[in-house]
């Protein structure tokens, strides 16, 4: 018995040492003083698809921050970003994400395990300094908030909670506001969530809200989005180039014979048309581009173009596509009623962009009533467009529709901020404290069922005749 003490006490020794190393790591790194000037930006999440956090991170980046982003890989930020410091998580789903949906209640917390374990040791040991401050993107809460928490506090950094919604409603809107997962969640995201240096909210509503809930501690700010200094209204060479060059890209998906007009690119698209124009017709003609063979052409907008109407969506429950649908079955009526009168109306190609859980659902939905009911008038078509290409889109439009239903009635759409500051006439669905951002008639247009929406769709003044 005597030997096996030797053997008892190496197995001891190597079982623990991994413990005992990650504690003498966690104390080195608690008396080690942050650095200052520094801060890290924390998306649990796509970072490309978290416009807001890399504003944040590009504002930080200007003001001469030594500036981390962290969260996981995948779209293409925004262009003032390539050059920044990522640090990117390991995304659960690169693991569990082919595992069968009956599976998921089992595979959820080893998916909360591996996302704690590769978040804590990103911001804990593969930064070269502490951050002063550690500014994080709620939701998703968990295990969010908990890590940055006990990071915050280890290393003395100063953490921002930026409140984007609340994750237990978004939670509730698969389980039901009563589902335990529910409460604990809601639990988690108040207890984690009470103490920061400092709380940003996307509006005066979820302020309000939560620190009453919540009894946040810590200065609060309401920080409305604003859209970035390129967005702007498209010319029609702007608008030009980049339907040449979705057509390139996207073929497949924009492909529509005998409902879009013929074109034939690069010198014409369905929207617009190159014009070749006969040398100092005017003087102003000697700014023009000259062609191949030198005469100055002029890019225009076709009389015969489809209105172009551009939805943004996460393809989640919150976003409520079905109304969109009806709304666009209900214009097709519309203009089937109106033949032969006037033909006031014009078709409607409507591009939704976005990825999500419920995209291959919903644009299955589409093709069945396209197909069932003989759509003439509207086609609907889904595209991923990189950062630069979004709001080029949008600056080419002739109507923007926003279908988001806040899970919370606390948060706003930051795709009618990006509308807005692309000059793009907007329809929004209504929710308690839109009217911090959309007021209708003022600023827009606002809607509550499929109806209203078609009637805005027929009687604004809005798409081209």
């Amino acid at each position: 018995m005597d030997s096996l003490w030797p053997i008892l006490a190496a197995a001891f020794v190597l079982s623990a040492s991994p413990v005992f190393a990650f504690v003498w790591a966690l104390w080195r790194k608690s008396k080690q003083r942050p650095k200052v000037r520094s801060v890290a930006v924390v998306v649990l999440g796509d970072i490309g698809r978290s416009p807001r956090m890399m504003y944040h991170a590009d504002s930080f980046a200007q003001a001469k921050f030594d500036t981390w982003i962290i969260g996981y890989r995948g779209s293409r930020p925004i262009a003032s970003l390539r050059s920044m410091r990522y640090l990117y998580v390991t995304s659960p789903w690169l693991i569990l994400g082919r595992a069968p949906r009956a599976l998921f209640p089992i595979i959820a917390p080893f998916k909360v395990v591996l996302q704690t374990v590769s978040l804590f040791y990103c911001l804990m040991f593969r930064m070269r300094n502490a951050p002063e401050f550690i500014i994080v993107q709620n939701p998703p809460s968990i295990p969010t908030l908990a890590v940055v928490q006990l990071a915050a506090f280890v290393q003395h950094s100063k953490l921002i909670i930026d409140w984007h919604n609340t994750g237990y409603s978004i939670l509730a809107l698969r389980l039901g506001k009563e589902h335990t997962l529910v409460r604990l969640a809601k639990w988690f995201e108040g207890y984690f969530g009470q103490r920061a240096y400092a709380h940003l909210f996307v509006t005066h509503a979820m302020k309000d809200a939560l620190v009453k809930q919540w009894d946040l501690r810590g200065e609060k700010v309401v920080l409305h989005d604003r859209p970035p200094a390129h967005f702007h209204p498209c010319d029609p060479l702007e608008t030009h180039d980049l339907l040449v060059r979705m057509f390139n890209t996207h073929p497949e998906d924009l492909t529509i014979p005998g409902f879009l007009p013929q074109f034939d690119a690069p010198g014409s698209t369905p929207l617009t048309h190159v014009c070749s124009t006969p040398p100092n017709a005017q003087d102003d003609l000697s700014l023009l581009p000259t062609d191949s063979s030198g005469d100055r052409t002029l890019t225009v907008l076709r009389d015969d173009r489809p209105a172009l109407l551009v939805s943004s969506t996460s393809w989640t429950p919150d976003e409520r596509f079905d109304i969109l649908l009806a709304a666009l079955s209900l214009y097709e009526a519309s203009c089937r009623a109106q033949i032969p009168a006037s033909q006031s109306l014009p078709k409607l190609l409507v591009i939704v962009t976005g990825r999500g859980p419920l995209r291959a659902k919903m644009m299955a939905e589409v093709r069945r009533m396209e197909e069932e009911e003989q759509w003439r008038w509207v086609r609907v078509r889904s595209l991923w467009l990189e950062a630069e290409d979004y709001p080029r889109l949008l600056g080419a439009a002739d109507l923007g529709v926003s279908m988001h239903e806040s899970s919370s009635g606390l948060d706003l759409p930051m795709k009618v901020v990006d509308m807005f500051g692309c000059g793009l006439p907007v329809c929004a669905l209504d929710f308690p404290c839109l009217d911090e951002l959309v007021q209708d008639g003022t600023n827009g247009r606002v809607f509550v069922d499929a109806a209203q929406l078609a009637d805005q769709l027929s009687v604004r003044p809005i798409l081209p005749s």
